[in-house]
């Protein structure tokens, strides 16, 4: 299955800075762990919808299959899943923000199998 590395210092943009600090403001607001998860979960969307062209990203969910892993600035979410064109996907993501949590600057993802419509309501999976 496909995989991705991005280093922000190669000049990648990430999703918080196309979205002109909109973003920012929304994720600020958020308790440093909560921004984490999301800032997190927002970039390996957006990573995704820019260079899978067969996917088509609009909900992460971070911790569908197994616990998250949190340090300092970074995030793990080994049983992750993404929801794209009305389907869901497994995903595994590894994720290293700045102190501040507004971007990510190293973020690793693995995108997995279909998960079958039959095993949704298992993991609180939806339309």
């Amino acid at each position: 299955m496909a995989a991705f590395i991005v280093l922000m210092q190669f000049g990648i943009p990430t999703a918080a800075a196309l979205d002109n600090g909109r973003l920012d403001r929304q994720l600020l607001q958020l308790d440093p762990k909560t921004r984490l998860e999301q800032t997190c979960d927002t970039e390996v969307m957006f990573l995704i919808n820019r260079t899978e062209k067969a996917y088509n990203v609009d909900k992460v969910i971070a911790y569908t299959f197994g616990d998250t892993v949190i340090s300092e600035d970074g995030f793990q979410a080994p049983g992750a899943a993404f929801r794209s064109r009305g389907k869901w996907y497994r995903l595994s993501y590894d994720c290293m923000t700045g102190p501040r949590h507004l971007n990510a600057l190293t973020l690793h993802y693995n995108i997995g199998e279909k998960i079958p419509r039959e095993q949704w309501q298992d993991y609180n999976l939806y339309d």
